[in-house]
């Protein structure tokens, strides 16, 4: 008598993100989408990379805390967080319009870093890993008008730094150095390595 093959263990991401959840389809592995409610403020003496993995792991075990059925135990909760540090000073989401041109100002013609955290939390033992990415981005040299047209298009009102390079505002990007993805908001080669920790292989 053959034994049955387990079931692929399920994903749940914590985050309303649709570019982090087109990202985590790529591993094809089941998901669910559970967005974290986890406040985002921290310590202002917090390195970039502290700030990104305390984020990261807030949010997925924000989430783990309502996953209470047994078919959850089985589940690995994810959690990312992005910020973009420039000259050692991290910016979030812009709150309105004047601070995203404020932001696109300050990065116009610089090259600035981008962080992101990401974290698994396992539902059934609460064992968690977490780890982060940074990638290098150059900004070209943009005009008030130009700043302002990308700000009205309302793109980069819920991204970290202002802008979003995977749509409108690969416009405004020079270069990179490192991992795009990571830009986009979830490095997945690494949450594919870190998933390995949990005994899951992808692809």
């Amino acid at each position: 008598m053959s034994s049955a093959i387990p079931a692929k263990p399920r994903l749940v991401l914590a985050s309303a993100s649709p570019r982090r959840q087109e990202l985590i389809s790529l591993l094809g592995l089941p998901v669910r989408v559970m967005p974290s409610g986890a406040a985002e403020d921290t310590p202002e003496e917090w390195s970039p990379g502290q700030i990104v993995e305390e984020l990261s792991l807030r949010k997925a075990l924000a989430v783990k805390k309502e996953l209470t059925e047994p078919s959850d135990e089985s589940s690995i909760v994810i959690g990312s967080d992005t910020i973009v540090v420039l000259n050692g000073i991290a910016m979030g989401k812009p709150k309105d319009e004047l601070e995203a041109v404020h932001m696109l100002r300050q990065l116009s013609g610089k090259t600035h870093e981008v962080y992101t955290g990401v974290s698994c939390v396992k539902v059934s033992d609460g064992r968690t890993v977490t780890s982060h990415r940074v990638t290098k981005v150059r900004m070209r040299t943009l005009t008030d008008d130009q700043i302002a047209r990308y700000v009205a298009t309302g793109e980069p009102m819920d991204k970290a730094g202002a802008y979003g390079i995977q749509e409108v505002g690969a416009l405004l990007v020079e270069s990179i150095e490192g991992d795009y993805f990571n830009v986009v908001g979830l490095p997945v080669s690494l949450l594919a390595v870190l998933l390995e920790q949990f005994e899951i292989t992808v692809p």
